[in-house]
C-alpha cells in the first residue's frame, strides 16, 4: 500500500447521505461520493492479508487487496481492469451487495474494516466517468447461437460472457425493460435507471441482441427456440412470492410487495398503469416482512407520504454485535438497518400475524400476535405463541414482503419440462445444465432468491459451461 500503516493511521469513513428529510422528498439516489483522495486514503487502510479472506467470502471472487493496493497508489483504471475480471458489474454490486467481504476482513477483527464496497463503486462510477468503460468486441465469431430467458443480473452476466467467448447472444424479457428486478424492483433512490441503460449501451455494443415482452412460452414458442440456438440458458428468476393464506387475505388493500415497488419504479418512467394505483399516501401501512425488500417498501410508502409505517418480522431481534455463534469471518446475523429505517417508520420483531379484518370490504386491521423462539440443544428453533399476548394494528394497506418461493413453473418451465429440486427450482448439474441438454439454468431460478454479487457469479459460472458444450458441438 502506497501508506502501509493505514489501517493504524486512518478511521473507516464512509460515504455521505443527503439528510432523511430532504430524501424523502424525491426518488433520486441520495449517497454523497467522497473525494478520490479519501478514497485513496481508504484503500491504504487495506491490511493486503496473506491470506484474503475478504476475497474467500466474496461470491464474485473480487481480488480486493489488489484493487484497494492500486487505488491507494492511484492507479484507478487498473483497479478498474482487475475488478472487471471477476465483476462484470460493479455499479450494482457497489450499490446493492451487503458487503460480505466486509464481514470478513482481517481489520475488522479489532477496528472497523475496510469500505471495499465504497471502494468498488467509486472505482466503476470513475471508469464511467473517465470513459474507460468500454464495449469488448471478440476477435473471433463462433457462429454458435445462445439464448438467454431474462435479463437479470445472472442473465446479464451470462450474455456478456457468452458474447465476448465469440457467440451470438439474444436475451428474452417477458417485461418492457431490460434488467430483470434491477429495473422493475429495487427502487430508483437505491438505483436510478440511468445507471442500468449506460451498461446496457455497452453490451448492445458488444453485440448483444435484446427483445423485450418476448414472454417464452406464450408469444415466442420453446420448439422456436430450440430450433434457432445451440444452447439456451434459464435465468428468469424467482418470482413466485410467499403468500400469507389467513382469514381477510382476499380483502382489498392487500398486495404483494413486488406489485407495489414495480409500479412505483414505472410512475417515475412516466409509464401509464394499467392497473389501480396502490398508494400509501396518508394511510397507515403495515409491511409483513422484515428484510430488505420490506424496506425498500418502507421507504417508497414514506416517499408517498404514509401516515405511520410499520414492518413487522416473525424472526427475533438479532444481536447489535456477533457472538459465539457467529464468529468471524462468517457473514454475522446482527442487527441492520436500511437506510429506510433512518427515515422513518417502526418496526418490530417476534411478530405473527393472525387475521386480516376490515368494513367493506376494504383491510382496516392486521391481528398480531407475541412470538417466542424456543432453541433446543442442537441449536433449532421452534415457535410458540406467547400467551395473551394479541395486538392489533391499523392498516389501510398491506404488503408482503417475504420473500419467494421459486420460479414460475406454468408456461415456459412445463413446456420445457425441466426437472425440479427438492425447493421448486429448475434442477441441473455442476455444470449447469438441467436433464435436457442443451439448457441450463443460472442465478435464483436455479438456487433461489440470493443476492446480486450471487446472481452474476451464478451467471458467470453457467457461461463457462456454456462455452465449453458449444465447442463439442459440430
Amino acid at each position: 500500500m502506497k501508506k502501509r500503516t493505514g489501517f493504524l493511521e486512518y478511521d473507516r469513513k464512509d460515504a455521505g447521505k443527503e439528510p432523511a428529510k430532504e430524501r424523502v422528498k424525491h426518488y433520486k439516489e441520495f449517497h454523497i461520493p467522497q473525494a478520490d483522495g479519501e478514497i485513496e486514503k481508504q484503500a491504504s487502510r487495506c491490511m493486503d492479508c496473506g491470506i484474503a479472506f475478504c476475497n474467500n467470502a466474496c461470491p464474485l471472487g473480487n481480488l480486493l487487496p489488489d484493487i484497494n493496493y492500486l487505488v491507494s497508489e492511484g492507479q484507478w483504471e487498473r483497479a478498474l481492469k482487475i475488478l472487471h475480471s471477476t465483476n462484470n458489474f460493479p455499479e450494482f454490486t457497489g450499490r446493492l451487495c451487503p458487503a460480505l467481504c466486509e464481514a470478513a476482513c482481517v481489520l475488522g477483527i479489532i477496528k472497523d474494516p475496510n469500505t471495499n464496497k465504497e471502494i468498488e463503486l467509486s472505482v466503476i462510477e470513475k471508469g464511467f466517468k473517465e470513459g474507460w468503460v468500454k464495449p469488448l468486441r471478440p476477435l473471433i465469431k463462433t457462429g454458435k447461437r445462445v439464448a438467454v430467458i431474462g435479463s437479470g443480473p445472472s442473465g446479464l452476466a451470462v450474455a456478456q460472457q457468452l458474447i465476448r467467448a465469440g457467440h451470438d447472444v439474444t436475451v428474452f424479457e417477458r417485461a418492457d425493460e431490460i434488467g430483470g428486478l434491477l429495473a422493475i424492483g429495487i427502487p430508483d433512490y437505491k438505483l436510478e435507471k440511468y445507471i442500468i441503460e449506460r451498461r446496457l449501451e455497452q453490451l448492445r455494443e458488444e453485440g448483444i441482441v435484446f427483445k423485450t415482452n418476448a414472454n417464452v412460452g406464450e408469444n415466442i414458442t420453446v420448439e422456436e427456440l430450440k430450433t434457432k440456438y445451440d444452447a439456451i440458458c434459464l435465468t428468469g428468476g424467482s418470482t413466485v412470492p410467499r403468500d400469507l393464506n389467513i382469514e381477510g387475505r382476499s380483502l382489498k388493500g392487500i398486495h404483494f410487495a413486488m406489485e407495489y415497488l414495480s409500479q412505483q419504479n414505472a410512475v417515475n418512467m412516466g409509464k401509464e398503469l394499467k392497473e389501480e394505483r396502490i398508494d400509501a399516501k396518508n394511510k397507515n401501512v403495515v409491511i409483513i416482512g422484515g428484510g430488505d425488500t420490506g424496506a425498500d417498501c418502507l421507504g417508497i410508502a414514506l416517499r408517498q407520504g404514509a401516515k405511520n409505517v410499520y414492518q413487522l418480522e416473525m424472526m427475533p431481534k438479532p444481536p447489535l454485535e456477533r457472538n459465539d455463534k457467529m464468529p468471524w469471518p462468517t457473514w454475522p446475523m446482527i442487527l441492520r438497518n436500511n437506510t429506510s429505517h433512518d427515515e422513518g417508520g417502526e418496526r418490530d420483531w417476534s411478530v405473527g400475524t393472525k387475521y386480516f379484518s376490515g368494513e367493506n370490504g376494504q383491510v382496516k386491521k392486521v391481528h398480531c400476535v407475541r412470538l417466542e423462539w424456543i432453541e433446543d440443544e442442537n441449536g433449532r428453533k421452534t415457535m410458540q405463541e406467547v400467551p395473551d399476548s394479541e395486538f392489533e394494528i391499523d392498516a389501510d394497506l398491506v404488503l408482503f414482503a417475504m420473500g419467494f418461493l421459486h420460479p414460475e413453473k406454468e408456461g415456459m418451465l412445463e413446456k420445457l419440462n425441466v426437472e425440479y429440486d427438492q425447493r421448486g427450482n429448475v434442477k441441473t448439474g455442476k455444470d449447469h445444465m438441467t436433464n435436457i441438454e442443451g439448457i441450463f439454468a443460472a442465478g435464483d431460478m436455479r438456487t433461489g432468491q440470493s443476492l446480486v454479487c450471487n446472481a452474476i457469479a451464478d451467471g458467470r459460472e453457467a457461461a463457462k459451461y456454456i462455452d465449453e458444450y458449444l465447442k463439442t458441438k459440430n
